[in-house]
């Protein structure tokens, strides 16, 4: 089967798990990081991190839509 489409997409780690993405069809980057909920599995205090989205929560609303 022939490849139809490449995604282009350039990570960027700004500090700790704060990351910065660029994407397609975007003009600004989109900042992936963690939440408390997150953090907190992590054995991060609260507060410890500015909340941010994860990537996990991006692949969950890709799948439900």
């Amino acid at each position: 089967m022939p490849v139809v489409y490449i995604s282009n997409v350039r990570i960027e780690r700004v500090k700790g798990s704060l990351r910065r993405a660029y994407l397609p069809a975007r003009d600004a980057p989109v900042l992936f990081g963690v939440h408390d909920e997150v953090a907190e599995h992590y054995q991060a205090g609260p507060g410890t991190y500015e909340p941010q989205t994860t990537t996990l929560d991006y692949v969950v609303a890709a799948a439900a839509g």
